[in-house]
């Protein structure tokens, strides 16, 4: 008995020296050391083996693969970009925010690209039909990277159709998060390599287990077609996102499909992407006109909204993303209106919403009514009670499941993409934002926030209140832990 308690005693200590051993040595955000902190001390042992896995940071051979690539196609962006038609368009409203601008373009490398035609995709069947049609129509390549690509049967109905065009000769690549794509194997994929395809997984999903850390995805969802047509948003490849799972309901999400300059942009993304991800040397993607022609302004820009694509990751030393966004906000005098299925802001984030809704702004934040992860759901509810006590309006969206990122700030500027407003995506994934410039893009994301509004209810200091205690201990002990979830 006295043995037993002397090897308690020793791993206690052990413990207690190796928590604060590993929380301290790395440099990180003050709360995200006392989360894991909470979890070194609490679970003796079991949580050292969870930060192994889950707390360090990403690998310096992910970094170096990731730093190390360069931008090969974006000189024939710019050259595109200088050729459109010079006249500023009605709607275009870059101009007020020229620093904004400034500050992605600065940071990310990405220029703002006008003339371009976007659409709008809210429901699941008219997207995944749209999407489709384009890579059937393919002429010469199609590239795309998802986090989630599922076996199922829309996984399916995607992997015949790659196969096809691979078939047909067109250049067909595919990049996928093979923690986020549970169940498509590489057998599975490999109908795609016999058929002349091209598949890999991201870098920082490849070999998880065996490197000893799995919580860095790919989260961006990227289609380009052919140089000239592309799709980003929150849309990843899976029944679910067609509303045929019964757990979620109908999938309300927003996708946009862009025509014009700014897919060079997120064609660029994609080859970075794919350049850090390659194990041998002979499938690097080059500069090649193919992939980055060069635009005829007659033909492919028929619209005349000014956007921008942000990208961000682990990678960078700094959350140029999360800032950017919040500089993007401050810009808002009248109204913010953002969607989102994770609200787990960091200090930043809190505060940037907190001023601003002092502000007299019109701030509006809409989450959904039921978890796809339950300790992530807790402690955005938790978060969603202490920002209603700003007077931010946060509604409650009753009619499934709404997976959207969107942001509308007045009348003037929104943004599409795969970014939560959480710790993961400020911090651990890999994301992708389109950022636009225009009025009547802006107020088309607006209607649909409204049409929305109609089938959520406004949270409100009774429903806070009638939360029971249970419920509001769980909120706060995930809003513990909130910067590692």
């Amino acid at each position: 008995m006295i043995l037993l308690r002397d090897i308690i005693r020793i791993i206690i200590i052990t413990n207690t020296i190796l928590a604060f051993y590993i929380v301290f040595h790395r440099r990180r955000s003050v709360s995200t050391t006392w989360a894991w902190l909470i979890i070194l001390l609490v679970f003796p042992v079991i949580g050292i083996i969870l930060y192994g896995f889950f707390g360090r940071g990403i690998s310096q051979e992910n970094i170096f693969a990731i730093n190390k690539q360069h931008h090969i196609g974006l000189r024939n962006v710019q050259k595109s970009i200088t050729k459109a038609p010079r006249k500023t368009s009605p709607s275009d409203t870059s101009g007020k925010a020229s620093m904004v601008v400034r500050f992605f373009d600065r940071n990310s490398e990405s220029p703002l690209s006008k003339n371009n035609h976007v659409q709008l995709y809210t429901d699941g069947v008219p997207m995944f039909r749209d999407m489709m049609r384009d890579i059937e129509n393919a002429k010469q390549t199609v590239n795309i990277e998802f986090y989630t690509f599922y076996n199922d049967q829309i996984g399916n109905e995607i992997l015949d159709l790659l196969i096809k065009k691979a078939k047909q000769g067109v250049r067909v690549r595919l990049l996928y998060d093979a923690w986020g794509s549970m169940g498509a194997t590489k057998t599975w994929f490999d109908q795609l390599r016999k058929a002349g395809g091209e598949v890999l997984p991201f870098i920082t999903s490849r070999n998880m287990i065996t490197r000893y850390r799995i919580n860095y995805h790919l989260h961006r969802k990227i289609v380009v077609v052919d140089g000239k047509t592309s799709w980003t948003g929150g849309f990843n490849i899976g029944d679910q996102y067609l509303s045929r799972k019964k757990k979620f309901g109908y999938w309300r999400d927003s996708q946009v499909r862009i025509v014009g300059s700014a897919s060079l942009l997120l064609q660029e993304r994609f080859v970075m992407d794919w350049n850090a991800s390659i194990q041998q040397e002979d499938q690097i993607i080059t500069f090649n006109t193919m992939l980055f022609p060069n635009l005829d302004e007659n033909e492919i820009h028929p619209g005349d909204v000014a956007t921008q694509i942000i990208s961000d990751g682990p990678d960078r030393y700094n959350a140029n993303m999360r800032n950017g966004i919040i500089r993007l906000m401050f810009q808002a005098e009248k109204r913010l209106w953002i969607q989102t299925p994770y609200l787990i802001p960091d200090d930043a984030m809190f505060a940037t919403l907190q001023t601003i809704a002092m502000s007299g702004v019109d701030l509006r934040i809409m989450i959904p009514c039921k978890p796809d992860h339950p300790f992530i759901y807790r402690a955005t509810q938790w978060y969603a009670n202490e920002l209603s006590r700003y007077g931010i309006k946060v509604y409650i969206y009753n009619n499934g499941f709404i997976h959207a990122k969107t942001i509308v700030v007045d009348d003037d500027f929104a943004t599409v993409g795969s970014m939560n407003q959480d710790y993961r995506s400020y911090d651990l994934n890999f994301e992708d934002v389109a950022v636009f410039y225009d009025k009547n893009f802006t107020k088309e994301v607006a209607k649909s926030f409204e049409d929305d509004m109609q089938v959520s209810t406004l949270l409100t200091p009774e429903m806070i209140e009638q939360q029971g205690r249970w419920l509001r201990t769980l909120q706060s002990f995930s809003r513990m832990l909130s910067p590692i979830l």
